[in-house]
This record gives C-alpha cells, structure tokens and sequence, in this order.
C-alpha cells in the first residue's frame, strides 16, 4: 500500500468521514507547502503529550506544565458546581456543547459512544462499568440527566443506561431525566446552538 492509500485509509477512519472525502485531505496535504505537513505532524504527536484523560468524567483535557500529575479535569475539580446533577453524554464534543450554553451547573460524565440497537455487547460501546463506579461514590447524586441525541441510538443508550443503573442503584434514590425535546429529532448535541441547549436542559423531563 503506497503513502496516499495508506493515509487514505487512516483518514476514512474518522467519524463521518468517507473514502473519498479521505482522499481530498490527502491531496490537500499534498498541494500544501512543507510546513505545512510539519506543523500536522507536531500537531498529532503533541495531542499525547499535552491531553490527558480526567479521572472522573472522562473527558480529554489540557493539563498546565505546572501541574503534570493532575488527575480532574477543571469542571471535575470546581466544588462549587452542583453535586445533585450528573449529565451523561456521548462524547467529548458534545460535554463542551452544553458547557457552551451556560445552563448546566452540575458535573457531567462521557460515555464516549452510544449503543446502537440489536448491539450484542452494549458493555463495549460505552463506559457503563466506569459510570457505576463514578456513581456508587457519588453521595449527593439525586439526578441523572441522560443528554443522549435525539435519534434512535441516542434512545435506545438512554434506555440501556436506565435499565442498568435503576438494577445496580435500587436502594439509591435517583431521578432520570432526558433533555426537553426543544431538541429538532434526529439532531446531534454538538450540531445544537446554545439557547437550544439551555432549553433542553431547563425543560428536560422525567
């Protein structure tokens, strides 16, 4: 396989992201100046160095040179967000969309994927092992807010998750709840503007 097919196939990889779409950013690369293929180069290999994973919510986060050792991100370590709020969501990119909307005050926990329907191995596909455990030590925890997308998939990991937990935490009182369907059906959480965000969240049900 020569460099462009093996690039192509790497780029083909990422999420929503065809064979030929792949392509075109390999040409691109190409039609670029030497730089330019340098500063992506640095770029990747920086991601490893300089992102890590926070220890309770999940999510990838810049930690300062000062600070090396840091296991929570900075959501993760203000004590003076709600501690009776946990939002589930998908992914990364869907945690800042919400954070972006300035209506959520809780703490937050990235499954880092969804469960598609007739999936076999549901306990692959999102962190639902690591969210237990994130659960059973929160004390204060009274809500769940499941902020899937609002698609089939998103559903059918809301409904999973329910289940789940609802079997696990039968003597802990906690209250489930989706967002308000402010949200257009079929949407994506990262594709929603703010306001559409902060409403979802203020009129969520349970």
């Amino acid at each position: 396989m020569n460099s462009i097919d093996k690039l192509t196939e790497i780029f083909s990889k990422f999420p929503g992201i065809g064979p030929r779409q792949a392509k075109r950013f390999v040409y691109y690369i190409l039609s670029r100046n030497g730089s330019f293929s340098s500063e992506l180069v640095t770029a990747v290999e920086n991601l490893k160095k300089e992102i890590t994973q926070c220890a309770e919510c999940q999510r990838f986060f810049v930690y300062p040179e000062r600070s090396r050792g840091a296991k929570l991100c900075s959501i993760c370590a203000d004590d003076t967000r709600d501690s009776s709020m946990l939002m589930l969501v998908p992914r990364d990119i869907d945690l800042e969309a919400v954070e972006r909307s300035g209506g959520y005050k809780g703490y937050y926990f990235v499954l880092g994927g969804v469960v598609p329907i007739l999936e076999k191995e549901p306990e692959k596909k999102i962190r639902i092992n690591k969210l237990q455990e994130t659960i059973s030590k929160r004390k204060n925890l009274k809500e769940v807010i499941l902020a899937m997308n609002a698609n089939a998939d998103g559903e059918h990991t809301a409904d999973y998750i329910k289940e789940q937990l609802s079997t696990a935490y039968q003597g802990k009182a906690l209250a489930f709840s989706i967002l308000g369907r402010g949200l257009s059906t079929g949407i994506e959480l990262e594709y929603a503007d703010p306001e559409t965000l902060k409403n979802a969240f203020l009129h969520r049900t349970k």
